[in-house]
């Protein structure tokens, strides 16, 4: 067996005796190694016989390391059993080989008879425990059933007649916060309506005002010199602090009713939450009612009982109601004094927008005159400046012609003297004609020239017809859009007074 695990790579050792006798002493490697003789009396030994010539050997073998003495072979180890009532004395003598370890232990794991009655008996005692507990356990949940349903069924009945309870409760505060919401809806209807009477006064203060606001902006659109802070624009900001003066009152009165129709609102929203929320109470509490352990629909919902979602208890939950009830009166009584004062402003502001109105308009008719009188002393002088600038563009040109016409000679004058450097040697003479033709070009250089500055000049006089020309055009410009704005965009709007009658209906 040794040489087939030493060929496998593994190592198996053999089992160990503890409290055996032996010799103190270790042998040598070479006495081991002379006394060892292969064991062959296992039939068919050729795959494992041993061989000392073909298997390395292994001295680790020989002794194991024992828990008690380290110096007792392997081969001559032998387990005793722990108590002389289990020891087999017959096969005590029989030397099993090392490579039947397994076997050679299983001898000794087996059982006496002794302890396969004191087993059996066991066996029964428990059998006898179990069945007498099991017994007391079955009657005991018989009883506990029946005192179980018992009391389920009281639950149920309980319950069920407080929710009957429950019932009648939500009915008798769903139809009192029910009629008291309808009366809050009815004083909110009223209070609307004056609230839109005296928005329809505001609106026809509207219409004078925006009139005058847009010929204050219309006038912002003159350009230059004539944004003037003129008579037309101290009445035109008399008029808009007139109108807004009047508007003022009542958009005090208008937030005040707003006010009070916001505190309306929030009265009814609690009192048609608090009825939608009875409501759908009622349905899940009559649901609840009606259902029984045959109905339809039940189920399991595990961990429901722990859950805690209650807000209210029967005292808080009818004084939430009362509250909201008590609320909704009292904003009804300051509804009344809130339309009796709308009732008295509503035709306090309509005297003064009148006599506004013709002053702006005369004011603006008195300005148009004067536009159109400084417009005609300016297209006179614009006639005059454009006369001279047609005439200053004639001279120019004839001035640019004559520079033109010099400039043939010039070439003829330039040409000559080239051709003349061309003369060889002695040749090149200075004569009379060299000197003259010099003297023909700087001549007409500084006829050139004089033309020129003589040009220089005319253009810039030009330029400044033409700037007087833009300035006197522009300033026409910006006339003419003033008389636009104040005759058109602002006067033509004026023509008749957007004011009808303000006595509100409602």
């Amino acid at each position: 067996m040794a040489e087939l695990m030493a060929s496998t790579g593994a190592y198996m050792s053999a089992p160990r005796m503890e409290g055996t006798s032996a010799p103190t002493f270790l042998p040598t490697i070479g006495t081991m190694q002379s006394s060892f003789q292969p064991y062959e009396t296992y039939p068919n030994t050729t795959p494992l016989r041993r061989s000392l010539t073909t298997l390395p050997w292994r001295a680790s073998n020989y002794y194991g390391t024992a828990r008690v003495n380290s110096a007792v072979p392997n081969a001559y180890s032998m387990p005793e059993p722990h108590s002389e009532k289990y020891s087999l004395t017959q096969v005590d003598s029989i030397k099993v080989p090392p490579i039947f370890a397994a076997a050679r232990d299983s001898l000794y794991t087996r059982y006496t008879p002794n302890d396969w009655t004191v087993s059996n008996l066991g066996h029964h005692l428990v059998a006898d425990k179990v069945r007498i507990g099991s017994e007391r356990v079955r009657l005991d949940a018989s009883r506990l059933c029946r005192e179980l349903d018992d009391k389920t069924k009281r639950a149920q009945e309980d319950i069920g007649k407080k929710l009957g309870d429950r019932l009648g409760d939500i009915d008798y505060w769903r139809t009192e916060v029910k009629h008291e919401t309808d009366n809050i809806l009815t004083e909110i209807e009223s209070l609307d309506r004056a609230k839109a009477a005296l928005e329809k006064v505001l609106v026809e203060t509207e219409n004078p005002l925006k009139i005058a606001t847009e010929c204050l902006y219309n006038r912002e659109k003159r350009q230059g010199i004539d944004l003037v802070h003129d008579d037309v624009e101290r009445v035109l900001i008399k008029e808009v602090d007139n109108i807004k003066q009047c508007q003022e009152d009542i958009r005090r009165m208008i937030q005040t009713a707003n006010n009070q129709i916001s505190l309306d609102r929030a009265a009814q929203h609690e009192l048609e939450k608090d009825l939608g929320d009875k409501i759908i109470a009622h349905r899940l509490d009559s649901v609840a009612h009606q259902l029984r352990n045959n109905s339809r629909g039940i189920n399991f919902y595990e961990g429901i009982e722990r859950i805690d979602n209650t807000v209210s208890v029967p005292l808080s939950w009818a004084e939430f109601s009362n509250n909201n009830i008590q609320r909704s009166k009292s904003e009804r009584l300051a509804t009344v004094n809130v339309r009796r004062n709308i009732e008295q402003l509503m035709n306090r502001v309509a005297e003064s927008i009148g006599d506004n109105w013709n002053n702006v308009n005369a004011a603006f008719a008195d300005r148009i005159k004067e536009y159109v009188d400084a417009r005609n002393r300016l297209q006179n002088h614009l006639a005059k400046v454009l006369q001279e600038i047609f005439d200053m563009e004639k001279n120019i040109e004839l001035m640019k012609k004559c520079i033109q016409e010099k400039e043939a000679p010039m070439q003829v004058a330039q040409t000559r003297l080239v051709t003349r450097v061309r003369r060889p040697n002695v040749e090149a003479c200075r004569d009379v004609v060299q000197h003259r033709l010099v003297e023909e070009v700087y001549e007409i250089g500084e006829t050139v020239e004089q033309l020129r500055t003589k040009l220089r000049e005319s253009e810039m006089a030009l330029q400044r017809l033409l700037r007087a020309k833009v300035s006197l055009e522009h300033d026409l410009a910006v006339k003419n859009n003033s008389i636009l704005v104040d005759r058109e965009k602002c006067l033509g709007t004026r023509k008749t007074l957007p004011w009808s009658s303000m006595v509100a209906v409602y």
